[in-house]
């Protein structure tokens, strides 16, 4: 039952993921699914900016029984690096309402329907910013071509403040 492109190995740095290929085949699917969502742009960084940095989260994902399915990695903000006042004004995560939930659960069973449960990949990453946010290159990800540059963030990713 163990697929062998899987690695059992849950990194603590990111050096010892980049010796495997599954762990920067979901790096890259990472980095991939912020593209396709228009999550940033690269622009030249600027004077008086503050990039914030990014760090790799990996995780082992399980099914039910205990197997290892697939390795997950999450491009994460330092949004502990932000201070309050100067680089955000609030602490702000999109979360579902428990309303919401029982309103379409009522409906569910009020039209006989069947509800199946989904795991989204990037279901935070949807709700664009307002404030400018700049971020540094990924780690070990870094266009050479590009070494003044850093991302400017338009959507939301996790760990920002």
């Amino acid at each position: 039952m163990f697929n062998s492109f899987v690695s059992k190995v849950k990194p603590k740095r990111i050096n010892t993921a980049l010796n495997h290929f599954d762990w920067v085949q979901a790096m890259q699917d990472e980095l991939d699914e912020l593209e396709r969502n228009i999550v940033w742009r690269l622009i030249l960084t600027l004077k008086d900016a503050f990039v914030v940095g990014l760090k790799w989260v990996c995780k082992n994902k399980m099914d039910k029984e205990g197997y290892l399915i697939c390795n997950k990695a999450r491009l994460v903000v330092k949004g502990y690096c932000q201070e309050e006042g100067i680089d955000y004004e609030e602490t702000f995560t999109p979360v579902r309402r428990l309303e919401s939930v029982r309103i379409f659960l009522t409906y569910v069973a009020y039209k006989n329907f069947q509800v199946y449960q989904m795991d989204l990949k990037c279901a935070f990453l949807n709700r664009e910013l307002e404030e400018m946010v700049y971020v540094e290159k990924p780690p070990c990800f870094v266009n050479e071509k590009y070494p003044d540059h850093c991302y400017i963030l338009d959507k939301t990713v996790y760990g920002l403040k």
